[in-house]
């Protein structure tokens, strides 16, 4: 590798390793799995990961989904 090589891998590791902490603030991390799906960090031992389609069916799925959190309030636990 030449110097200007080592010098731009050195800066794109800078970067990413700035971004890597400034995402660790917030506990929540996305990123783009090998297979192309979505990969969301930080809610549990395992990352949620779902391909394009699935994340935004749940999305709109959203509303439906708080009503069944609000109505199940009782028998639902919560971690932490």
């Amino acid at each position: 590798m030449s110097d200007d090589d080592v010098k731009k891998e050195l800066e794109r590791l800078r970067n990413e390793n700035a971004a890597l902490k400034k995402g660790a603030a917030t506990g929540i991390t996305m990123k783009v799995s090998e297979k192309g799906g979505l990969s969301v960090y930080g809610m549990g031992r395992f990352p949620i990961t779902l391909y394009k389609e699935q994340w935004l069916k749940l999305l709109d799925m959203s509303d439906a989904i708080r009503a069944f959190i609000a109505a199940n309030e009782a028998t639902l636990k919560v971690k932490g």
